[in-house]
């Protein structure tokens, strides 16, 4: 009797993200070797079916299009007849997705931010500061003061343990 039902393809599925994962890792460590000693960082990899791979990258001042080229090109190179068959994706992490690496948290310093609480809660602040394991922001919320009719703004800061904190995106005000 069988101890299982239906086709085997959850092998071929486990097969195929080994590899992709493998191919994942070493793309990420020619990144960071590449950009090793310039203001451009690694933020995230990942893969999507049809073997495309993005490679997120951001700078502690700004991206051009022409640092994705160079360092694609350069990965390719690097990998050469490993290279296989996928697609590589370079681009820069971008305003408005999450920040997924502290030195993301430090260039924001100053900046507005969104940030969405575990508990659903979601904040339009400034970020004041960050270290490796909370951050730090401020915003101004209405209260109601003694003595006056009208709630008044009073400016709220608080520190939040990353623990804590779901997503923190950077955020434009249009004003």
């Amino acid at each position: 009797m069988a101890l299982y039902r239906g086709r085997k393809s959850p092998v071929f599925i486990g097969i195929f993200f080994i590899i992709s994962m493998i191919c994942l890792e070493k793309i990420g460590k020619i990144a960071e070797e590449k950009l090793a000693g310039s203001s451009l960082f690694v933020v995230d990899i990942r893969s999507a079916p049809g073997n495309e791979i993005e490679l997120l990258i951001d700078s502690d001042s700004s991206v051009s299009i022409e640092h994705c080229a160079a360092l694609s090109r350069a990965i390719e190179t690097e990998l050469g007849d490993d290279a296989g068959d996928f697609e590589l994706t370079v681009s820069s992490a971008g305003i408005g997705r999450p920040l997924k690496v502290f030195r993301q948290y430090k260039k924001l310093i100053g900046r507005p931010v969104e940030v969405v609480l575990m508990s659903g809660i979601k904040i339009t602040a400034e970020l004041r500061d960050a270290v490796p394991d909370a951050i730090t922001i401020a915003w101004e919320e209405m209260v109601a003061v003694e003595g006056k009719k009208r709630k008044q703004p009073v400016e709220r800061i608080e520190t939040y343990p990353l623990s804590e904190v779901k997503s923190t995106a950077e955020r434009l005000d249009f004003k």
